[in-house]
Formats: C-alpha cells, structure tokens, sequence
C-alpha cells in the first residue's frame, strides 16, 4: 500500500473517530484526570507544562490531518457537482471556477447577480403582460 493511500485511510480513520462522542468524552476525562492529580504534582510547572505540550501536539497535528480530509472532500464535491454541471443544461464555464482567483471569482458571482435580476424582471414583465391580456379578454367576453 502507497505511502497516499495509508495516510489517506489513516486521516479519514483519525478524523472520523476525532469526531465522535467518545473522543470528547475521552479528551474531557483526560482534564479532568489531569487537574485532580494538581495537587499530587504540587500543581508544578512541569505539570503544567505537560498538559500545555500534550495539547499543543494533539491540535498541530490534527490541524494537518483534518484538513487533509477537508481538502479531499472539497474536492469530490467540487468533481460531483462539475458532473452535475456537465450532464445538465447549465453553463459550462462554471466548472473549474475553483481555480480562479478571489477577484475573478467575485466578478462572476456579480454577473450571475445581475443576470438573475434581469431574468427575474423579465418574468415580471412576462407576467404583467399575460395578466393585461387575460384581463383584456375577460372584459371582452363580458362585454361582446
């Protein structure tokens, strides 16, 4: 097994069983075994400095791990929804917009904006008119 694969399994098996219950509850007990045995250790720096370390090691490298698995899951939804994209009747340029950069990205939100409010007004109009004309024949048919 590739050094990719095992560590892809490994973050996907740290990050999920970091996520459940039992590791909260775990991680609690640990402070709390760790601040009633203060008074045994004289409440020390290097008791101090031992839940100050184990803590600090613990977030490094679940800040790593955690977004290993975010990036990987961004991605297969990313890849999910292009396909979406892809085999539907929207606009293909939206895919791989990922890539762009924040301006970029910023300038096509706006567009797609300002192209949604138009096409709302449109509807509006559209609207208005059919109404105007149903209205018309109506009074036609009361009043031959």
């Amino acid at each position: 097994m590739g050094g990719s694969v095992w560590f892809t399994k490994f973050a996907n098996g740290v990050a999920h069983a970091a996520g459940r219950p039992a590791a909260f509850a775990l991680c609690c007990l640990a402070i709390v075994v760790w601040g009633a045995s203060g008074p045994l250790f004289g409440f020390s720096d290097t008791w101090q400095l031992v839940i100050n370390t184990g803590t600090t090691i613990v977030t490094f490298l679940m800040v790593f791990l955690i977004q290993n698995t975010q990036n990987r899951d961004g991605a297969a939804i990313q890849a999910k929804l292009d396909e979406l994209i892809r085999v539907s009747e929207a606009r293909n340029r939206f895919i791989g917009i990922e890539h762009l950069t924040d301006e970029e990205v910023e300038a096509l939100r706006a567009r797609c904006e300002r192209e949604a409010r138009d096409l709302i007004r449109r509807e509006e109009n559209a609207a208005q008119r059919d109404c105007s004309a149903l209205t018309a024949i109506a009074a036609a048919r009361e009043n031959p």
